[in-house]
Formats: C-alpha cells, structure tokens, sequence
C-alpha cells in the first residue's frame, strides 16, 4: 500500500481501497439477483398451480427443488471457489444461472394450449437451484477478502440484507409479470438481472493486492484466533457455527413461510393488518442485520451475540407457543400476535451477517468459499425441510406446538454455538491493510 493506494496485481491496473464498496455492491447484487429468483417464484404459487396445472403435491415438490439445488450444490461451489477465485466462479454461475432462466423462459413457460410438464417445471427449477448456489460462497470470498477486521462484520451484513431485499422485489414483480405477460417473461426479466450483474462482476471484482502468498488475509478474527490452519471440512468449530446457523433458522423459516397463515387463521387478521406485519418483519431484519454487523465488529463478540439471539428467540417463541395455548378470544390479542411475529422474526432473523462473518473468519479468506457453502448448506437444507415438517405439526397438536417447537429449535442452537475464546480482543492492527 503506497500513499493509501493499494497497488493491485500487476496488469490488474491500480485500485484505490474505495474499490471494496464496489466489490460490496457486486456481492449485494448477485446475492439480490438469486433472491429474487429462489424467493420470488414461490409467491407467483397460486398462478404456478394455476397455469401449469398443478395440485398442490405438484406445486409443493417444483417450489422444492430451488431450496433443493442450492442446498446440494453449495459446497461443490464453495470448494471449486476457494480453488479458482470468487471472480471465476461468480462469473461462470451468474451467467449459467442466466442462461438457464432464459432456457425456461423459452422452453418451460406454458403458452396457448401447451403446458410443460411438472416434471420439466421440476427439473428446471433445480438446475436453477444447482447453478444459482454458486452465488453464495463467491460472493462471500470476494467480500471477505477486500475487507479487513473491524469491516467484515457490518461488510457481511449488510451483504445478507439482498436476501430480503432481492426476495421483496420478485415479490412484488413476480407476480404481476406472471398474471399479465405470462411465465416466460419472469423467467426472462429473472435471467436479465442475473446477466447485468455477471457484467458488473466482470467490470469490477477482482483479487485484491492485500492477500498474501497463499491466499489469505492476515487479519485475526475477533475472538483473537488466526485462522484455522486446513479443510473448512474437518474444522469443528465451522461446523458448530453452520449447525447452529441451521437449527436457529427453523423459527426464522417458520415466520416467513407461514407467518401468514396463522396471523389469517389463528390470529383472524385481515390483508392489511397481515402485510404490515411481515412487511415489519423483513425490515426489521434488514435493519438488524446491518446493525449487528456494524456493532459486533466494535465489540468483537460475534460468537456471544449469537448465542444471545438463540436465547432471546427461544424465550419470544415459547411465549408465542404459551400464548396460542391458552385459548383465549383470538380478536382480543391479535395485535399483540403481530408484534410477537415481529418481534420474533426480527430476533431469529438479525445474527445471519454475523454468523457468516464467523464462519469465514475462522476458516480464512483462502478457504473462506467453503466455509461459507458449509452454512449455506446446513441453512438451505433448513429451508427445504422446514415448509414439510410445519404442516405434520399443525396435524398433531396446532399451533402452540408449531412454535414450541420453534422455541426448542432456537435453544439448541445456543449451545452448539462455539463459546468466544477466552482472550476475546482484537491483536494489532493487520500487517496489510486495504484501507
């Protein structure tokens, strides 16, 4: 660094440290460009079932297979990244992922009198998901590596903001595509996004000069440990961390997928009251995330702040769980279940820029690509089996014991979660600095 100018590799031509909010920029956007795909497509539900003829067993296994491929495909792409570069690997998913949509939009979207096949709808839907899991861990390298400590967490988080964000926004074009112009032009505008975002991956996102000879960054993480030394895949501490991240977003899950319908059923909330309250609920998290970011960094506490959401999360859900049980006039409390939804949605949502920061720190920049697919695996698998097993509990005992088990849920995870190191503070500033 020369004159605060990181000199980059050579023929790469000179970037200023500036330069990483763009690498930022490029990570949100791939990660919004997939969300609105894997999060969006779910809320065209009632007009998939309609124009491609499906039951609801049909609609449930083709809206499956997204969660399905992204959890199968993360680690391949997380070990192929940490082996070819985030750039690579970025590049080649963004624009594969764009070539599939438009493959659907050509050959997947009914039109007049021919309808696919739910098995074509399904398989399409996967190899979406397969290629689409590519996003995750690149983009996560790439804004670890251009980050130092005391940046990564809030970096990170607010990354994992264009989740809910891309997720909103097919939320509200999805739809309105698919009901008016057809299926093809969503898988169209879908597959758009993803091949503008491959061309500002190409413009912009590059290796940095500040990672050393192998690779990785020289920053301790902020429990006061270097980096661990070897596979993500044989670190117990990772592991701790993607288990933990799975089983604290079960009540997550929970909220987003079915929040609706209790607060409809249960609750007796009309539209209005319903849209309020989950609209609050992804902004809260979006907010959250980006805060605890920027607070743990300051703190270095990131493994006691996960532990702490875990705790908090299991106590709003088994007050959830207690309140639901005692059958009372559902009219009388159904504020009072709103703000719970929200209370706790936000609490089981904010600690997912953290936890991910966690998991790269730990496994190091050069490896960071696995240990980031290690807990996007766990988190998709989560995602996957979730929806399936919400329905089984509503059988067998309502929704006190939807959300008691939710609470359990939550309480595991907080000691699965790695204790913080014993010396808890940050070294020395870094040897290399990219600001």
């Amino acid at each position: 660094m020369k004159n605060g100018t990181v000199v980059a590799a050579p023929g790469s031509g000179a970037r200023t440290a500036n330069h990483r909010w763009k690498v930022l920029g490029v990570g949100f956007a791939a990660n919004a460009s997939f969300s609105a795909a894997f999060s969006g497509i779910p809320t065209t539900a009632v007009f998939l079932r309609s124009d491609y003829h499906l039951g609801n067993g049909g609609l449930g296994l083709v809206l499956g297979m997204l969660g399905l491929g992204i959890a199968v495909s993360e680690l391949p792409w997380g070990l192929l990244t940490d082996r070819w570069g985030d750039r690579r690997v970025l590049l080649l998913g963004l624009l594969a992922t764009a070539a599939a949509l438009a493959g659907m939009a050509l050959f997947v979207a009914p039109s007049g009198v021919h309808v696919p096949s739910v098995t074509m709808l399904a398989l399409g839907l996967l190899l979406v998901g397969l290629l689409g899991g590519s996003v995750n861990g690149s983009s996560g390298r790439a804004v670890m590596a251009w980050f130092r400590e005391g940046e990564r967490g809030l970096a990170m988080s607010i990354r994992q903001t264009a989740v809910p964000a891309g997720g909103g926004l097919g939320a509200l074009v999805l739809p309105v595509l698919a009901s008016h112009f057809g299926f093809a032009s969503a898988y169209a505008v879908l597959a758009l996004a993803c091949a503008i975002t491959a061309g500002f991956t190409w413009h912009w996102l590059h290796e940095p000069s500040h990672v050393d000879a192998d690779g990785a960054s020289p920053v301790q993480s902020a429990t006061g440990a270097a980096p661990a030394k070897g596979s993500p895949l044989r670190n117990v501490g990772i592991w701790r961390v993607a288990l933990g991240a799975a089983a604290l977003c079960v009540p997550q899950l929970a909220v987003v997928t079915f929040g609706t319908v209790f607060l409809h059923d249960f609750s007796r909330a009309g539209v209005l009251a319903i849209s309020v309250t989950m609209a609050a609920v992804q902004t809260g998290a979006a907010i959250a995330r980006v805060w605890s970011g920027g607070w743990t960094d300051r703190r270095g506490n990131r493994r006691a702040y996960m532990r702490a959401c875990s705790l908090l999360t299991a106590v709003l859900f088994a007050s959830l769980a207690l309140l639901t049980g005692l059958g009372l006039h559902h009219a009388m409390l159904s504020s009072v279940f709103a703000v719970m939804i929200v209370l706790g949605g936000v609490s089981a949502s904010a600690w997912h820029g953290v936890a991910f920061t966690e998991l790269a720190t730990q496994a190091g920049t050069s490896r960071a690509g696995t240990a980031l697919a290690i807990g996007n695996t766990c988190v998709f698998l989560t995602l996957f089996l979730t929806p399936l097993a919400i329905p089984l509990l509503l059988s067998m005992g309502s929704w006190p014991m939807v959300w008691a088990v939710a609470s359990v849920c939550a309480l595991i995870a907080w000691p699965v979660f790695p204790r913080a190191a014993r010396s808890g503070k940050l070294n020395a500033a870094p040897a290399c600095d990219p600001t």
